[in-house]
């Protein structure tokens, strides 16, 4: 898992890891299988709606000493697009699906909503002739 922050706190955690750094952008790689991330993500586990359980980015931020960087659309979409790719080939998913889970959408509805406004963002950034 990648964020992208302003700032970052002078020492992070073993499982955090500057991959690049700019002018004003540090990308930070997650090693979100290491246990102490998994420790941090229950311990930050919270009723984001009800009924869903979930880590606010911005309390594991703020735990992290990092300041978030507002990213493009564009970044966030193909953010989403490996994440959903990664759950798709994730043997739980597909242990659940042989098991009969069958939503009414699917992982294939939401790479293709997310292409559809990749698309879109493409297209508005095109110049106009």
């Amino acid at each position: 898992m990648k964020l992208y922050a302003k700032t970052i706190a002078q020492t992070l955690p073993n499982w955090a890891t500057v991959v690049t750094k700019s002018a004003d952008l540090f990308e930070v790689e997650i090693n979100d299988e290491h246990p102490n991330f998994q420790s941090l993500l229950e311990e930050l586990a919270t009723e984001i709606e009800p009924g869903i359980i979930g880590v606010k980015a911005e309390d594991l931020c703020s735990r992290l000493g990092i300041e978030m960087s507002n990213q493009h659309l564009y970044q966030l979409v193909e953010q989403a697009q490996t994440l959903i790719s990664l759950i798709a080939t994730h043997p739980d998913y597909k242990q659940l699906l042989n098991e009969g889970y069958q939503p009414d959408l699917n992982i294939a509805d939401a790479q293709t909503a997310l292409s559809y406004l990749q698309w879109e963002l493409e297209r508005n950034r095109e110049p106009s002739n």
